[in-house]
């Protein structure tokens, strides 16, 4: 198993970059779509909130179990079945091409386009936003969904496969749902800091590791993630967009003006204020990190795979 799981995730991770983001979405688009309707649709009890993030959870879970069952018998359909989960739950394609619309269009000065790209990956208001503010922005949410759509995924999908895959991709679009007064997304939140509380360290840790590739500071991403971070309140929030600060020698976070009120949150890195050249830069340091993701944890898997022969 541990050889078809490191397999599959290599060719799923090849695939997303490969293949790209189909124009009619692949099935995490089309989910991601499907949970914001139905959390608009929820009563305003948290009871609710927490029964259907977890049944979510608890559902991707279980459907991933029932998957590597169906073909337990075979390492090849489990590696291609480990394939076709890793392509469909990862958002590295689709968060490059947003990234690279978001800087073409800061560069042409379309702020209203900007504005509305944005929106699909961050929900923070976005209408005073100026070009500084709205690189800022860019930057913070490739650096973030490189964490949770990417990194966090490949991570769970080595340690525990299909389940893990379909599990970890869950929370972070349970992340994504944005109002933490809402009952799915105070819930989400909660869950996303659990379950990518390592995966998140993983992922800076490769920023630091791939910030030479892209012209950038591997000193500085390092220095920014283990300087800053400290401030923050939350224990996984910041920690990416602080590596990718020091990585490209700019000045992130501050104060951020969310649908639900207004975050005062720390000045993460200390170099210049981004420009639409750096959100460039953050899509090609996000693509980096997710290659090193995928060999990673085909490593991480057939690792863990030999432990149990070992014994």
């Amino acid at each position: 198993m541990s050889a078809a799981r490191a397999i599959g995730l290599l060719l799923g991770a090849a695939a997303d970059g490969v293949i790209g983001e189909p124009k009619r979405g692949r099935p995490v688009t089309v989910f991601t779509r499907t949970v914001r309707d139905l959390d608009a649709r929820l009563p305003e009890h948290r009871l609710a909130g927490v029964a259907f993030a977890g049944g979510l959870a608890g559902s991707a879970v279980l459907a991933g179990l029932l998957a590597e069952r169906s073909v337990r018998r075979s390492p090849v359909l489990q590696a291609l079945g480990t394939a076709v989960a890793t392509w469909a739950v990862l958002g590295g394609a689709g968060l490059a091409d947003d990234g690279t619309e978001l800087a073409r269009d800061l560069e042409e000065g379309e702020l209203d386009a900007a504005r509305e790209t944005l929106s699909g990956l961050d929900s923070r208001r976005t209408e005073s936003l100026d070009v500084i503010g709205l690189s800022r922005a860019s930057v913070e949410s490739v650096a973030q969904h490189t964490a949770d759509a990417v990194v966090g995924p490949l991570f769970w999908g080595a340690v525990a496969g299909v389940p893990g895959l379909l599990a970890a991709r869950t929370v972070s679009v349970l992340r994504t749902l944005g109002d933490p007064t809402r009952p799915a997304g105070w819930f989400g939140r909660r869950l996303d800091d659990l379950v990518n509380l390592l995966p998140t360290r993983f992922a800076a840790a490769l920023t630091v590791s791939s910030a030479p590739v892209v012209g950038g500071s591997a000193a500085g991403a390092w220095r920014a993630w283990r300087r800053d971070t400290s401030a923050h309140p939350g224990p996984n929030a910041g920690r990416m967009e602080a590596a990718f600060a020091g990585a490209l020698e700019i000045r992130l976070g501050g104060r951020t003006v969310y649908p639900h009120g207004v975050e005062e949150l720390p000045v993460l890195g200390d170099g210049r204020n981004p420009d639409a050249g750096h959100v460039t830069r953050a899509v090609e340091l996000s693509r980096v990190v997710g290659w090193l993701a995928g060999v990673s944890s085909a490593v991480l898997a057939a690792v863990l795979g030999l432990r149990p022969r070992s014994r």
